[in-house]
């Protein structure tokens, strides 16, 4: 948008006010000066129609711009919800006939993958809902003095009924006792965004870490995984809405390219930040920064 007004600036406002210059001088020294108006009127309407194009251009090309990203959207979001609501369906279905009956182990197993599932489409809606809140500008609301443990223990545990504990080796260190003013609903979402993140871009068997730690002023919590890592020209385009990073050489198929996105939102609205470094060994470590109190602070 700020493009849109310099265009408008340079390309319109500016010949219609040199043009209107001119044309008093002209009037102030009479014919001496017709051929000097007559050709700076003529640059100057130039001007003014390159200027039009370029800005009704820029317009269009934002329009095209935003109905794709839609598009990619509402393409992304149909292929995730989709794959969990197949297995859902799949295995209801099989309970439902009754041929799992006498194999009550299979069928406590068919029950722990629509529940796991069901987590996977919550924490999908969850973050629709909390990007369609950013998209509006709305700041963080409802938020509270307290320590971020009980946030962060929550997303932590709703991480560990969307995985398979066979195939995702998942630990936390939550050492913290600091204050910080924070919207505990937003935090669980951003917290649950970053072991989600772990979790796609991390080959089986996973190594995912969790941790929390009081720092001066600030308390850190980071995620921790053995991936790829992010190379360093796309660590500030990754918190990029619907920018999906590639996996394995290839682009990663089923995301929505927002849960980073909502992190750095998050971080922004809390006077906080969010950054990526590597993990000695390989792997990417996700930090997220937010401004702390001493816990003395709650009494005063």
């Amino acid at each position: 948008m700020i493009k849109v007004f310099v265009f408008l600036g340079v390309g319109v406002i500016l010949p219609v006010l040199l043009s209107s210059a001119v044309g008093i001088v002209s009037l102030a020294l009479g014919d001496t000066a017709s051929s000097l108006v007559v050709g700076v009127l003529g640059i100057s309407f130039a001007a003014a129609a390159l200027g039009g194009a370029v800005t009704v251009t820029v317009l269009l090309g934002n329009r095209a711009r935003r109905a794709r990203l839609r598009d990619d959207l509402t393409a992304n979001v149909s292929h995730e919800l989709r794959t969990p609501l197949s297995t859902i369906r799949m295995y209801a279905q099989t309970l439902l006939a009754g041929t799992l009956e006498d194999d009550p182990e299979r069928s406590r197993e068919s029950l722990e993958i629509i529940v796991r599932e069901s987590q996977w489409l919550e924490a999908m809606i969850d973050r629709l809902l909390t990007w369609r809140s950013t998209e509006k500008d709305r700041s963080a609301i409802g938020q509270e003095l307290d320590t971020v443990q009980a946030a962060v223990e929550e997303a932590a545990e709703r991480f560990t009924r969307m995985v398979q504990p066979e195939d995702t080796h998942f630990a936390s260190q939550l050492q913290t006792k600091a204050l910080v003013l924070h919207e505990p609903k937003m935090l669980i979402t951003a917290v649950l965004n970053l072991l989600i993140n772990a979790y796609k871009y991390s080959p089986a068997p996973r190594h995912i870490l969790l941790r929390v730690e009081d720092e001066e002023n600030k308390v850190s919590i980071s995620v921790h995984d053995k991936g790829p890592g992010v190379p360093r020209g796309l660590r500030k385009k990754i918190f990029e809405p619907f920018f999906q990073a590639e996996k394995d050489g290839q682009r990663h198929k089923g995301g929505m390219g927002l849960g980073l996105a909502i992190v750095k939102h998050l971080a922004k609205s809390h006077k906080g930040s969010v950054t990526v470094e590597d993990e000695p060994g390989g792997g990417s470590n996700f930090i997220l920064r937010l401004p702390s109190q001493k816990t003395e602070s709650r009494d005063s």
